[in-house]
């Protein structure tokens, strides 16, 4: 089977915070599904809704404002590493040519308590172009995706309920 030719993907959304965000969760930049959507984590494979439900005790959410409000009712904001980058697909080992999101925007107007990242390649975009400006190290958590199949939801969830530590 032939891959798809990488292309340059721009971040189409904002972040989701508010002023009471004290957790930040970022991905590396918006799958297709995610760009087609709008919206984070927007593939249907994707177990992130349906693991920081469960984190929270909550019902899985089905729509966009759902989801917006499972998040914000719990003090978790939402953005990427990037704000644009050369890559295949979803395919985050592609990823060339990054150009970060300034966290600055979120960090200057929540108390953010704590960063994560959403899987390995989240993580070291993260520390190579974040962490210096910041001075805030990530916690790393496994990727929700599709493709991190070997992860069960049981095993996701327990490192997911790590957020709750610093969401509060």
């Amino acid at each position: 089977m032939e891959k798809s030719a990488a292309g340059v993907v721009y971040h189409e959304f904002g972040p989701l915070f508010d002023k009471n965000s004290r957790v930040l969760v970022l991905g590396t930049i918006p799958s297709p599904k995610s760009r087609e959507q709008g919206f984070y984590y927007g593939h249907p494979r994707n177990r992130f809704w349906k693991i920081l439900a469960q984190v929270f005790g909550e019902p899985k959410p089905d729509s966009i404002e759902a989801k917006r409000a499972l998040a914000l009712n719990h003090h978790v904001a939402l953005w990427d590493v990037l704000a644009s980058c050369t890559i295949r697909g979803a395919e985050d080992a592609s990823i060339k040519d990054a150009v970060p999101n300034d966290l600055d925007v979120i960090l200057s107007q929540a108390d953010i308590k704590a960063i994560f990242t959403t899987g390995a390649k989240a993580a070291a975009l993260y520390h190579k172009y974040c962490e210096p400006k910041t001075g805030i190290s990530c916690i790393r958590l496994p990727s929700t995706s599709p493709a991190n199949c070997a992860m069960g939801d049981g095993q996701l969830l327990e490192e997911y309920k790590k957020i709750r530590l610093y969401a509060g």
